[in-house]
């Protein structure tokens, strides 16, 4: 089963860090969170992947071009037209990455509509958004999804608590960390969906508009979107606290969402 990323978009609220990079390349620990994301996917055998392109798109494509380079040791000759030996099999090694361009300015239905060719003959894809994660159970989501026979199964959890208490300086030292848990009320969309095919035609309407609003809405009113409960831990990278943040808890090792 394929997987769609949402790679696109803008990340304003993160202007700080935005500026020369797309949102999804906005490290933890030294790794994109991008790749954190494929990395819970893959960890589950789901290493097929089709990332949505848009803003500063160049920048993700470089990454991937590169990435042997940067995480293998290799040997080659100046001058020497034999190929350049890499001594390391990476944990990525098998992943399969479609790169697709979908524009600066589309929103979200329309950065999926534009991938539908490269879904092919599938029945169902995996989707989600480029700058969350947790240990969420893939697996489970897409049981729920067959056993629903819904058009676009969500992944819901609990709000996670706003933090708030978390203090650093103008070079990004944390100065101070306090962690809240998540909250045990109510739930919101977390992204991980896992949809069918048949939500292509939802989509039809053209680049501006957002999954999140008429497709849903319609799907809900004809009963064909349901919903699966995450209790574990989730996390969104929306703004510079969740950033620091994240980041704070990988250095500490307490990262939930790293089961591999």
């Amino acid at each position: 089963m394929k997987v769609v990323i949402l790679c696109g978009g803008k990340g304003t609220r993160l202007r700080e860090e935005t500026e020369f990079r797309p949102k999804p390349m906005l490290p933890i620990g030294g790794r994109p969170v991008l790749w954190h994301i494929m990395k819970i996917y893959a960890n589950q055998g789901f290493k097929e992947f089709i990332l949505c392109l848009g803003y500063k798109g160049h920048v993700i494509r470089d990454y991937f071009r590169q990435f042997q380079w940067e995480t293998s040791d290799a040997k080659f000759t100046i001058g020497s037209p034999a190929p350049v030996v890499f001594h390391d099999d990476c944990e990525e090694s098998g992943w399969q990455i479609t790169l697709a361009e979908t524009g600066e300015d589309t929103l979200t239905a329309g950065r999926i509509h534009q991938i539908k060719r490269h879904i092919g003959d599938d029945e169902h894809f995996l989707l989600t958004y480029g700058d969350g994660v947790g240990n969420v159970d893939i697996h489970a989501c897409v049981a729920k999804h067959l056993e629903s026979k819904s058009v676009l199964t969500m992944t819901i959890v609990h709000p996670p608590g706003r933090f708030g208490e978390t203090a650093c300086n103008a070079a990004g030292k944390v100065l101070a960390f306090n962690e809240k848990p998540q909250t045990e009320e109510g739930w919101i969309n977390g992204g991980f969906f896992c949809a069918s095919s048949q939500l292509f035609p939802y989509l039809e309407n053209g680049n501006d508009m957002l999954l999140e609003k008429r497709p849903m809405q319609r799907l809900t009113a004809e009963g064909r979107l349901h919903a699966h409960r995450h209790e574990g831990f989730w996390q969104p990278m929306d703004t510079y606290n969740e950033f620091v943040l994240l980041n704070a808890m990988w250095a500490k090792g307490i990262a939930p969402w790293k089961t591999w």
